[in-house]
């Protein structure tokens, strides 16, 4: 079996963590032997590596609807494989300026020495992929790494193995396992994964997961970055049209069928306005995905697990009185294809289970507020989500959720299309996550960013040796102790 091909099956398990294990110290050695690639290298490795993903493409797009059931062809173009492309050609033209060293000021007590910060590679990344956007949140924090310098482990999840497969041939076509290098398995390989010593844990998944994964990682002291989820609100606030805010809204819950962990998972609407958004909503919904439960352009629940999830979550919702608004005449569940279209909810309670964890899939609560107070006071009563959207073309409405609330991030009058801002940081906030990556931010996440400070023939510390109490001492200490 190749290294780079690690596969965890019940029978073997201790013998597959043993060979994960093995090829973590490889990479170890392989960064200590060569611990930093120039840029020369780094650019042909992700320029290969952009040549290997597109010719695979095609490949991808068919992989990951097998292991969805179906998954919409435009969903896995729109949301993995252009953000991934763009995120080649955006990193390879801007990694000079990243990796040149940055002047700092040394302050006046230093002078004249010189300080500059320096960006190395941590050394070994481990990445941990969820299920729901197995090319994109694998391939990004990949190229990011690759782009600090560093070597890369990724744990891809158990739900995408055909998925997988075709990562793994685009991956050893371009890196030898040394350098890069895929293992999948179940929770028992999961978990030893984390407890690695890597340089740097990144962790893509739910909140409750999250937390495990950090406290595998406290023993080795293992910085991570955390991107988590959460309920993430859409304020609609009373100056918008309801036509509009309908439009801006669906794709962020429709695309994937709502799996996403910045999905709009629950709205505030005006009270008034309430009836007027649903019925726009159905209306918005059929006219973009007619025969819904037969239409190619919509994508199944990944799998029974996650769909009996959703059904039981919908029941408990029922039986404590929610009222249910469908998108069509009819049934809108398909059991055996696991499909769900999209279930609007109102009169919803906080005891029911929806409304209590991120619901990462087609049911959105609709909930009424009398005052824009009302609304934020309704978002901050809870835990900080991973993001929060605006509804609202008023600079003061805008101005006055943005100030009072707290995020990840935000978008105003648009869903989920801030995640694909190329020069702008991703990442949560308390239980949302923490840390960021994508651009810049992400290429400093993987490095350590040391500080270098450089004295000349004249140092000005040689005013401060012992013995103490000097004439130039003395009036150093009067002039800086002001």
């Amino acid at each position: 079996m190749s290294v780079a091909e690690i596969k965890m099956n019940d029978s073997d398990g201790i013998d597959e963590i043993a060979a994960m294990e093995q090829i973590f110290t490889t990479q170890k050695q392989a960064y200590l032997s060569q611990p930093e690639w120039d840029i020369a290298e780094r650019k042909k490795r992700l320029t290969q590596f952009k040549a290997a993903f597109l010719a695979s493409k095609d490949a991808l797009v068919t992989a990951v609807s097998e292991d969805y059931g179906h998954r919409s062809r435009y969903d896995t173009l729109i949301a993995d494989i252009l953000p991934t492309t763009a995120q080649f050609g955006y990193t390879i033209s801007r990694l000079a300026k990243w990796m040149k060293p940055t002047r700092r000021s040394p302050g006046l007590l230093l002078a004249p020495a010189s300080v500059t910060i320096h960006y190395q590679p941590v050394g070994v990344v481990g990445i941990v992929v969820p299920w729901n956007f197995p090319i994109n949140l694998a391939i990004v924090p990949l190229i990011t790494s690759i782009a600090a310098g560093n070597r890369a482990m990724l744990k891809m999840s158990e739900f995408t193995p055909k998925t997988n497969q075709v990562l793994k041939q685009i991956i050893s076509s371009v890196f030898d396992s040394k350098d890069v290098c895929i293992v999948e398995g179940e929770t028992v390989l999961s978990a030893a994964f984390t407890k690695l010593p890597f340089d740097h844990l990144l962790f893509t998944g739910s909140t409750v997961v999250g937390k495990h994964v950090m406290r595998a990682a406290a023993d080795n002291l293992t910085p991570v970055t955390l991107e988590l989820g959460g309920k993430s609100p859409v304020v609609v606030a009373p100056d918008i049209d309801i036509k509009v805010a309908v439009n801006r809204i669906m794709l962020g819950k429709s695309l994937n069928a709502g799996q996403i962990c910045v999905a709009p998972d629950y709205i505030l609407c005006p009270r008034a306005k309430v009836a007027e958004f649903v019925k726009e909503y159905r209306n918005e919904f059929n006219r973009r995905y007619p025969v819904a439960m037969q239409n190619d352009d919509y994508t199944n629940i990944v799998d029974d697990r996650q769909y009996g999830r959703l059904k039981s979550w919908l029941e408990d919702a029922k039986q404590k009185g929610v009222q249910v608004e469908t998108m069509q005449d009819g049934s809108s569940l398909d059991d055996q294809r696991h499909r769900m279209l999209p279930h609007l909810l109102l009169n919803v309670s906080d005891d029911m289970q929806l409304m209590q964890d991120e619901i990462f899939g087609p049911l959105l609560p609709i909930l009424p507020y009398d005052t824009i107070d009302d609304a934020i006071s309704y978002i901050k009563a809870r835990p900080h989500p991973l993001a929060l959207y605006i509804m609202s073309f008023d600079n003061s409405t805008q101005q006055k959720i943005q100030r009072e609330t707290i995020s990840g991030g935000v978008a105003i009058n648009d869903t989920i299309m801030h995640v694909a801002a190329e020069d702008a940081p991703f990442g949560g906030v308390g239980p949302a996550g923490m840390g960021h990556y994508h651009g810049i931010e992400g290429f400093r996440t993987f490095s350590k960013s040391k500080t270098i400070l450089k004295q000349g023939k004249f140092h000005s510390t040689r005013f401060v040796h012992a013995p103490y109490g000097s004439l130039i001492q003395k009036i150093i200490l009067k002039f800086f102790l002001r």
